[in-house]
């Protein structure tokens, strides 16, 4: 599971984490996070996981904020992109059947499952060093 952005979002240039958890409420143990990673190498890694365990994974980009400030825009921003989707699936009777959307979209999505032969290849030792690399200097940066 993971975000749906735009070609152009900056989000992608973030470092990422996968937060690897039981799949159902049968087991209970504390989530695992790993990463940061590229985007790309923690889409592949959990991938690669899930494809062998009944788990559930969730890739999400890292923020790197440098004040109690910048982290408080972020969550004010969470929230109302929150109220916002609440309210979008409160009208959603207006105008039809919500359900219909969700069923469409989990249609598509198994579809596009369909088309791919397998999962991906979990990228190799070497390639995710040099992400960190890459990431490390990203995160140097960003306080300049």
């Amino acid at each position: 599971m993971t975000l749906d952005l735009p070609d152009d979002s900056p989000m992608f240039g973030l470092p990422w984490i996968i937060t690897f958890g039981p799949l159902g409420d049968a087991d209970e143990w504390e989530p695992v996070v790993c990463g940061p990673y590229e985007r790309l190498h923690a889409l592949a890694l959990a991938e690669a996981v899930v494809a062998e365990e009944q788990l559930m994974a969730v890739v999400e980009p890292l923020l790197p904020a440098l004040s109690p400030d910048e982290i408080r825009g972020e969550i004010a921003a969470a929230q109302i992109a929150a109220a916002d989707e609440t309210t979008q699936v409160e009208q959603a009777d207006l105008y039809g059947d919500f359900e219909d959307v969700i069923d469409d979209e989990l249609e598509a999505a198994a579809a596009e499952a369909d088309e791919r032969i397998g999962p991906a290849a979990a990228p190799r030792e070497a390639e995710l060093r040099a992400g960190f690399q890459r990431i490390a200097k990203l995160l140097a940066e960003k306080g300049r």
